[in-house]
């Protein structure tokens, strides 16, 4: 509704993209841009806009805005152009290796090793680490993971916790310091002890 929420949701969920509009109230989408940037957040946004200067497009894309659209926009290019970020945010078609602290998940060749140490994940076991790791140290929310990891049918008993306990047992337990932290009553996100 007003750029302060907006920049509050955006530093405390994850997002694959950001369609930010520079119009808003309370905090226009320039600050808005500029402080998610300030705060470390890599999450692609795509400014949509009817300021069609030259100046604000460049100026739009200097402060961070991985795209510039001038409004009016038909919604199937903003579709592709969305389509585009989340390629460009995930590695591109290839694949990457996300990293957290000593921890990597290879999304191509699907390994995960801590310390140089590989460790063995059932595939739903995998899917959920690689969906923590692509969001750190951001928070993902129960509901998100349950979405992910299941759809629109979530399995009636406590399913997610005990992916988490695996993740736990292996991810965490042998290498002393853990990653995976529990945020009650919102979820769970993967990071550096603070």
């Amino acid at each position: 509704m007003d750029g302060k929420s907006g920049l509050r949701q955006a530093l405390t969920d994850h997002f694959d993209a950001i369609v930010l509009d520079l119009g808003l109230p309370r905090l226009d989408g320039t600050q808005l841009c500029r402080q998610l940037r300030s705060a470390g957040r890599s999450t692609p946004v795509i400014m949509l806009t009817g300021r069609a200067d030259l100046d604000d497009r460049i100026g739009g894309l200097e402060i961070g805005a991985d795209d510039y659209l001038v409004k009016p926009v038909a919604l199937r290019e903003l579709e592709a152009r969305l389509r585009a970020q989340d390629r460009r945010a995930r590695g591109g078609l290839d694949g990457r290796v996300l990293a957290v602290e000593d921890l990597e998940l290879d999304e191509r060749g699907v390994r995960v090793t801590r310390a140089g140490q590989p460790i063995l994940l059932a595939r739903l076991d995998f899917e959920l680490l690689k969906i923590l790791m692509r969001a750190s140290p951001a928070v993902v929310t129960r509901a998100r993971l349950e979405h992910e990891l299941w759809g629109d049918q979530p399995p009636r008993s406590d399913a997610l916790r005990n992916h988490i306990h695996v993740l736990r047992r292996l991810v965490d337990r042998p290498f002393g310091v853990p990653l995976l932290q529990t945020v009650h009553g919102i979820g769970y996100r993967l990071a550096a002890p603070e």
